[in-house]
């Protein structure tokens, strides 16, 4: 009877590691159910968001090499710039005088913008910064390789926008939103080459650019 009992002991024992057991590997599925396919979404959106900046920095050495190595903001209007609209929700318009450089709107829309006004324009006849996910740096130039040109519009130094124009100094350590790409974001240099950065990632690139300010023009909304 003895002899009996402490089988059932054993069996019972067995019995409940077993079913802990089957838990852990109803959890572990369930990861890899519903956390790989959301981790590879979120990865493969981030790439089409570099590529789509790739296309911009590439496009925008087509147009200065066309314009006198300058960009669409550093000529006047009468020459076929947007000078005049560095100030206010006027990015939209440096991306539009580029629009045969472009091709498509579809490349200034990152993929991963859930904002409701980004949506992709059909053409640059009717486009607006409801949609566009990138701002423009206003200071980028050719002769800093390193100074910034576009990234994601989630950048921020807690501090407000003012006419357009997010300041960012070394006095102001800027950083990112929750927006977009949960608290990174991608950004094209001067040069064309694209980089996937975190804050401090960010802070370096301001700190490798020239100047101590950095004016950015942002892809904020009509009053």
């Amino acid at each position: 009877m003895k002899i009996s009992l402490c089988h059932q002991r054993v069996r019972g024992l067995t019995l409940v590691e077993l079913l802990v057991v089957i838990a852990v590997l109803c959890i572990f599925a369930a990861m890899i159910d519903f956390g790989t396919p959301m981790h590879a979404k979120s990865r493969a959106l981030r790439i089409q968001c570099v590529n789509n900046l790739k296309q911009i920095g590439l496009a925008t050495r087509v147009w200065e090499g066309d314009h006198g190595e300058k960009y669409p903001w550093s000529i006047p209007g009468t020459n076929g710039g947007t000078m005049e609209f560095v100030t206010g929700p006027n990015v939209w318009r440096h991306f539009q005088v580029m629009s045969n450089e472009l091709s498509t709107p579809k490349v200034v829309i990152c993929p991963a913008d859930d904002d409701l006004h980004s949506a992709v324009a059909t053409n640059f006849n009717f486009f607006s910064n409801s949609n566009l996910s990138f701002f423009i740096g206003l200071g980028a130039s050719n002769s800093d390789p390193q100074s910034l040109l576009s990234g994601d519009r989630n950048i921020t130094n807690a501090t407000p926008i003012k006419n357009g124009i997010l300041a960012l100094t070394t006095n102001n350590p800027a950083g990112w939103t929750a927006e977009i790409h949960n608290k990174v974001g991608n950004i094209v240099l001067a040069d064309g080459s694209v980089q996937q950065v975190s804050r401090t990632g960010l802070q370096d690139a301001f700190v490798n650019a020239h100047g101590s300010t950095n004016h950015l023009q942002m892809p904020v909304l009509a009053p």
